[in-house]
């Protein structure tokens, strides 16, 4: 099948380095770059008027634009898609980078959790961005659940996974229930239960209740319903969402109407308004995936940049989530490769310990 050819492709080797060095310099610095700062060290002689023509075909065709009433040039969002997606040069992580990265891996004692804050905390450094790190829920399948009746109107769910990790859930039971109800619930799902995880063992359930209904007890569904809700939910254990470096972002971009921006960027984050979403940005593609500005509306309004990829276990299920936010002009040759390499680490870790 041929390829359509992008604009890209159709730039002369002028308008291309021209573009280049644009973006480049803006990334570099932040500032506009002038038609004479790109003269001096250009691939060919030419002109600072020959390339203050070259930058407003550019201009027109909507990859850079001039802010305010400066006389150079900045890429538009349009052009910095353009040149992520078909001029950078992605290498692997530095030797330090890697080696801070690997640090926070180090103590194979620590629990999984422990170590995400590290993780979260490493990459907002290395980066000097803004760290996400969304960590997974325990998806090993479940080898036994119990129902334990503390009193009328407390019950206790212990839920015994494959991996030896248990868990106990409190939850309110229907009323009525009796040592009968609670063991015909136990066990019609420990019949149902093996080598499932609990996201797998929801969908089993509600069909075989659907169409079991009047197999099983009236008592026992309710429980096993209300269990079911609970499970649902996020439990004691849900996924979290871990945010490291927020004054790094605030510190780079220091104007105070994008501070507070960034701040409501933030706050939406902390009450994990969208982590559903964010886990659903890693999970559409394999590898490294850029958002830049608007193209994702969690960051749109603070015009930043998210450099995410997600993890998986050892079954190449996607479980979690790392990224980077910051500014749009984020020096994106460093820090996808950073981000790839630590959604790899947390892979192996998570896949190791399961």
């Amino acid at each position: 099948m041929e390829k359509t050819p992008t604009v890209l492709d159709e730039m002369n080797d002028r308008s291309r380095e021209v573009f280049r060095r644009v973006v480049e310099g803006y990334l570099a610095n932040g500032d506009p770059v002038g038609s004479r700062t790109l003269t001096r060290d250009f691939s060919e002689k030419v002109s600072a008027a020959t390339i203050r023509n070259v930058m407003q075909d550019l201009e027109y065709m909507g990859l850079l634009g001039s802010p305010h009433v400066s006389a150079g040039r900045i890429p538009t969002q349009v052009g910095l898609r353009m040149f992520v997606d078909g001029m950078i040069e992605i290498g692997d992580p530095t030797d330090i980078d890697r080696e801070k990265i690997d640090a926070t891996m180090g103590d194979n004692g620590a629990d999984v959790s422990g170590i995400l804050d590290r993780v979260g905390s490493a990459l907002s450094g290395v980066t000097q961005g803004a760290s996400l790190v969304l960590t997974p829920k325990h998806e090993a399948p479940i080898k036994h659940i119990e129902f334990v009746s503390l009193s009328q109107d407390r019950a206790l769910v212990v839920l015994v996974f494959s991996d030896g990790h248990v868990e106990n859930r409190l939850f309110t039971p229907p009323p009525g229930q009796t040592p009968s109800s609670m063991r015909e619930a136990a066990n019609f799902l420990n019949a149902l239960v093996e080598g499932k995880t609990i996201s797998e063992l929801q969908r089993t359930i509600t069909l075989e209740i659907n169409q079991r209904r009047q197999e099983i007890d009236t008592l026992a569904r309710q429980l096993v319903e209300s269990g079911l809700a609970l499970w649902q939910d996020d439990g004691e254990h849900p996924e979290r969402l871990i945010v490291r470096g927020r004054s790094n972002l605030i510190n780079t971009e220091g104007e105070a109407e994008n501070v507070e921006l960034i701040r409501q960027l933030f706050d939406d984050l902390e009450r994990k308004r969208d982590i559903a979403e964010f886990l659903e940005l890693a999970d559409g593609g394999d590898g490294v995936r850029i958002f830049i500005g608007s193209e994702n509306k969690l960051f749109s309004l603070s015009g930043s940049s998210l450099v995410v990829s997600p993890y998986m276990n050892a079954d190449r299920k996607v479980i979690g989530a790392v990224g980077v936010i910051g500014p749009t002009r984020l020096n994106y040759g460093r820090i996808v490769p950073i981000v790839n390499y630590t959604a790899q680490l947390v892979g192996k870790l998570i896949s190791n310990r399961s």
